[in-house]
């Protein structure tokens, strides 16, 4: 494939990549530690998770498509291939699944903030299905770095 796509193909791994491990583990973390009103940090965090979701929709769909041209059929005896693919399920599984149900539960607890609600425990535990989610998402990730060059052989 071309030097362009071939470049396109690492800056997608390292903005998908990266965003996910700097808002997860930086920026989400230090609002969290700065912000004396958890609901602000949490719906700031929010709003950033959307966005590296959007993102991981994005550079997903070129790196799936860019492992396809590259080998055809034989993609899917590709490691990167399923790595890329299963990011993307978890992504949307992410998305499109946990946070409209955490997202329910704090509009159901109001006037309350949903940790201050007799809702908290679902929401924590929904929570935790989140960040499981996330944090697998990223290991992923963080293997689909290490084996990058690999989805660009033919």
């Amino acid at each position: 494939m071309g030097r362009l796509a071939s470049a396109l193909y690492s800056i997608a791994v390292a903005v998908w990549v990266g965003g996910m491990l700097a808002i997860g583990f930086i920026a989400a973390p230090v609002l969290f530690a700065q912000l004396a009103d958890r609901t602000m940090a949490g719906n700031l965090a929010g709003e950033m998770f959307t966005i590296t979701a959007w993102m991981g929709f994005a550079c997903g769909a070129y790196l799936a498509l860019y492992v396809l041209f590259a080998k055809g059929w034989r993609a899917i005896q590709s490691g990167v291939f399923w790595i890329v693919l299963l990011m993307l399920v978890l992504t949307a599984a992410g998305h499109f699944g946990v946070q409209p149900v955490l997202a329910q539960l704090k509009a159901d607890a109001l006037p309350r903030q949903v940790m201050e609600s007799a809702l908290h425990d679902r929401f924590a535990a929904w929570h935790g299905v989140s960040s499981g989610l996330y944090l697998l998402q990223c290991l992923l990730g963080v293997a689909l770095v290490i084996l990058q060059d690999r989805g660009r052989r033919r």
